[in-house]
C-alpha cells in the first residue's frame, strides 16, 4: 500500500463521539476489547459539546442528548437498540434538596447542568406532578456550594453519582432520582441520550455506519457479560468501589425498543411545544 492510500484509508475514519461520563463507560469499553476502536476518529467530550458537534457537522457519529436529538432530528437517523436510558432508577440524574418538592415553588434552584434533557425532565416533573415553578440559575455542580445559595439542586452524571451517595447523607438532603420519578409518572422508560449519525454522512457511508451500529452493540454486549470486570478496572480511578459502580451499570439501560421510543414519544408530546420541536417529532431509526 503506497503512502497517499494509507492517508486516505486514514481520512475515511468516522469521527466518533464518546462521553466522559461513566454511564457511558460499558458501550466503549468493549470496543477495546474487540479491536474495534482503531476504527474509530474518537472525540471525548461532554454530552452537550458532543450533541453540537454532531449537529455542526464536526462528528459523523455521535451520542446526542435527547432534546438536541428531537430539535435537530430532520438531519439525524439515530441507532436503534442503543441509548443511556432507564426503567426506573438511573442513580445519576437526581435533584437534592433541603425541603420536600411541594415546596420549591418561587425557591432558588441550582442546575448544575447545561444538559437540556436532564433539565427539562426535572423541570417538567416539579412543574406537573408538585405544581411549582422554581427559580432556576446554572452553577457548577458543586453540591456544597449550591446548597449555600439554594433550596436543591439539579446534579446530573458523575456529579450526580457523588452527591447523591455520599455528599447528600452527609448533609442530611433528601435525594430524588428523577428516573424513577418520570416512571411512577408515566409507567415509561425514559431515554436521556441516543447514539445517531448524519443523515448526510448516512448518504455517503452507509456500510461505515453500519459497521459502528454493530460494533457499539457488540461492545455494550460484551461490557454487560463482563460487567464485574468492567466496574472493578474503572474503581481503580474512581471514587466508587466496584460494587457500587456494577449496581450502577446493570440499573441503567442500553437498550432503545419499542418501550423506550414511547418514553421518547411521550417526553416529546408533553415538552416539544416550549422546547423547540414538534409534539409529534418523528425519530428516524437507522434500517
Amino acid at each position: 500500500m503506497d503512502n497517499s492510500t494509507a492517508v486516505d484509508h486514514r481520512r475515511s475514519r468516522p469521527r466518533v463521539g464518546h462521553i466522559q461520563f461513566l454511564n457511558c463507560l460499558p458501550l466503549y469499553w468493549g470496543l477495546a476489547r474487540t479491536g474495534a476502536l482503531l476504527d474509530f476518529e474518537l472525540s471525548k467530550d461532554t454530552p452537550e459539546r458532543l450533541s453540537e458537534q454532531l449537529v455542526r457537522g464536526d462528528l459523523d457519529i455521535a451520542p446526542v442528548t435527547l432534546v438536541e436529538f428531537l430539535r435537530n432530528a430532520d438531519d439525524l437517523v439515530a441507532f436503534p437498540d442503543l441509548a443511556v436510558g432507564c426503567d426506573g432508577p438511573v442513580m445519576s440524574c437526581v435533584i437534592v434538596s433541603q425541603v420536600p418538592l411541594e415546596q420549591l415553588d418561587k425557591a432558588r434552584v441550582a442546575l448544575g447542568s447545561t444538559s437540556r434533557t436532564s433539565v427539562r425532565l426535572a423541570q417538567l416533573l416539579l412543574a406537573e406532578q408538585y405544581g411549582v415553578r422554581p427559580d432556576y440559575y446554572t452553577c457548577p455542580p458543586d453540591l456544597g456550594v449550591m446548597m449555600q445559595e439554594a433550596d436543591a439542586a439539579v446534579l446530573i452524571g458523575d456529579a450526580a453519582l457523588r452527591a447523591a451517595l455520599h455528599d447528600a447523607p452527609r448533609l442530611g438532603l433528601e435525594v430524588h432520582d428523577l428516573g424513577q420519578m418520570w416512571k411512577q409518572w408515566t409507567g415509561l422508560p425514559f431515554v436521556f441520550a441516543v447514539w445517531a449519525t448524519r443523515k448526510d454522512y448516512l448518504a455517503r457511508e452507509p456500510g461505515v455506519v453500519k459497521k459502528a451500529h454493530e460494533a457499539f452493540l457488540t461492545s455494550r454486549d460484551l461490557s454487560l457479560e463482563e460487567v464485574g470486570k468492567v466496574a472493578e478496572q474503572a474503581a481503580r480511578w474512581e471514587v466508587f468501589d466496584a460494587e457500587l459502580l456494577e449496581r450502577y451499570f446493570t440499573t441503567l439501560d442500553f437498550r432503545f425498543g419499542p418501550e423506550q421510543l414511547a418514553g421518547v414519544r411521550e417526553f416529546a408530546r408533553r415538552t416539544g411545544p416550549t422546547t423547540g420541536f414538534p409534539a409529534d417529532v418523528t425519530v428516524e431509526l437507522l434500517g
